[in-house]
Formats: structure tokens, sequence, C-alpha cells
């Protein structure tokens, strides 16, 4: 669920109870981290995958406030050699809004020959960097010369892709879809004025 506007912390705990993966653990975590800064924008994001012979269950819940972006990470484990009981891990992240270097929305869209404004995409990419997380891809370098047999270094690229969250309408369904563009042009919107 996203939304955006004037909004309440009622609003953001109804849609983690729809959500209905462990919403009291989820409230609470995201709650504490928002604490009393009023919310501008939220996105609430379930994610089912299948690992080996188990179904595992993950929460992604984005929230946006005047000065700060909230993420909070929710996952299940089964029980393990650390925990006779299966269990759930909570992670929130809280970052200024001035240390978002990059809001990115890829758009997946069907014949875009036809494609008519308005019309919402098949899948949505959303990955923002604030500089937490740097990925390096090296390769070595060459040159034009076929015979050259010179150490030429290496080449490469830094990305910063702090969090990289994917909707889809088949997986997620269409309203999934909408609130996360929401949610993505408001946190666009909120990096540009703290730049102003």
């Amino acid at each position: 669920m996203a939304k955006t506007g004037t909004t309440t912390t009622q609003d953001l705990r109804s849609a983690i109870e729809r959500s209905g993966y462990y919403p009291a653990l989820v409230s609470e975590a995201v709650e504490s981290a928002v604490g009393p800064e009023p919310i501008s924008s939220y996105l609430v994001h379930q994610e089912t995958t299948f690992d080996a012979n188990e179904v595992r269950r993950h929460v992604t819940v984005l929230v946006l406030t005047a000065s700060r972006f909230v993420v909070s990470h929710t996952d299940e484990q089964a029980a393990d050699a650390t925990s006779p009981v299966p269990y759930a891990t909570t992670s929130t992240e809280c970052v200024r809004l001035d240390r978002i270097g990059s809001v990115v929305l890829s758009r997946m869209v069907a014949n875009p020959e036809t494609y008519t404004p308005g019309t919402l995409p098949r899948e949505v990419v959303l990955t923002i960097g604030w500089g937490a997380v740097q990925r390096i891809d090296l390769e070595p370098a060459g040159c034009s010369d076929p015979n050259c047999e010179a150490d030429h270094g290496y080449t490469g690229s830094a990305t910063a892709d702090d969090l990289s969250l994917r909707v889809s309408e088949a997986g997620d369904g269409p309203e999934t879809v909408a609130q996360a563009l929401v949610f993505a042009r408001a946190l666009s919107e909120a990096t540009i004025s703290t730049r102003s």
C-alpha cells in the first residue's frame, strides 16, 4: 500500500495489517523508527519466495517524512541451529533526505507502440541509492590492437544501489504497481526540495 499527502501513523498501521505479515512486529519497528515525525508517503510491499522446500515471506516498508526516508525489512526464518523455533528478523534504517543521491524508476510496458499516457506499466523497479552500499564491477582493460600483450590494468564502474524493490502487476496486482509509482514520485520530489 502507498499513500501520499496528509496521512497518519494509523493509516500506515492499517496498511501493514492488511499485508498480514506479523503486523504487530512490523508496526512497532516502523513506528519506533519514524518517531513523532508526520508521514508524507509510504509503501508496504510483501514478497513471497520459494527456497528449496521452504516458503519464505519478506515485507519491506518504506516511509517518507519531511526530513527522512525510513526503510524497514522483516524476514521470517525457519527453526535452525541458532533457534529451535521459527523466528523473524526486523531491521530499520533512517536516511536523511539530503543523503539520497539517486531515485531510479524503471518501467516495463507491453506493446510500447500503442502505449497511452497514464497506462500502468506491467512492472516497476524502484532503486534508491544513498551511499551505504557501493558495488564495483571490474574487468580487464584492453586496447584496439588485437596483437597487443601489454597489461592495460582494469576498467569498471561503481554503482550505488542500497535498495531495489520490484513490483509487478502479475505478482502484486495493479494497485501495488500504482502505489509504487506514487511513492517513487513523492520521494523524487522530496529529494529535489532538500537541494533547493
